[in-house]
């Protein structure tokens, strides 16, 4: 009965032991369901730039105002799906951060109604220095309402992917 009682607490134990060796031993599993590109570590967005998202999760294009074709793709990805996202739409803002020439507001003003324009030309430095340097004209960043840049997602990618994300941080996500 001994020999039985050690198998039992065995069987409840050693699959706890071997979770926990894995987990501090590094192990991570290799596949994500994210489309995007979770940027590691974590940029938080310079508190100027920050401020006027307050508390809400943000789709964000950083690039020229004067807004040439890279940029209204994007702008259009971003607006496109942040209105697919129905109910939840009111949580989400969508942001361009001009680093230069602001702003085109012609185009803004007819094309994309209810966007969040930031100049960012005084602190451009700063707001450049927290993004990814890679590709930044075809990028788009998923910023959290604590003002951590959390995703980047390539325009060029199939808009659905980018759509998916989004909805996956909303649902899990308490805040913003």
């Amino acid at each position: 009965s001994r020999r039985m009682l050690l198998l039992l607490v065995a069987l409840f134990f050693l699959p706890l032991a071997v979770a926990f060796m894995a987990y501090y031993g590094g192990w991570r599993p290799e596949g994500s369901t994210n489309h995007g590109e979770l940027l590691q570590p974590i940029r938080q967005l310079p508190a100027a730039q920050a401020e006027p998202l307050a508390g809400k999760w943000a789709l964000a294009y950083v690039g020229d105002g004067a807004c040439d074709n890279d940029c209204q793709t994007a702008l259009v990805f971003a607006r496109q799906t942040r209105l697919s996202l129905a109910a939840e739409t009111n949580r989400v803002k969508w942001v361009l951060f001009a680093t230069d020439n602001c702003c085109n507001r012609e185009y803004l003003d007819a094309a994309h109604k209810g966007i969040v324009v930031i100049d960012a030309a005084a602190d451009r430095a700063a707001l450049l220095g927290a993004l990814p340097a890679q590709d930044l004209r075809h990028s788009l960043f998923v910023i959290d309402p604590l003002g951590n840049i959390v995703l980047r997602y390539d325009v060029r990618n199939n808009p659905r992917g980018l759509l998916e994300d989004v909805k996956k941080l909303l649902k899990l996500s308490h805040i913003g």
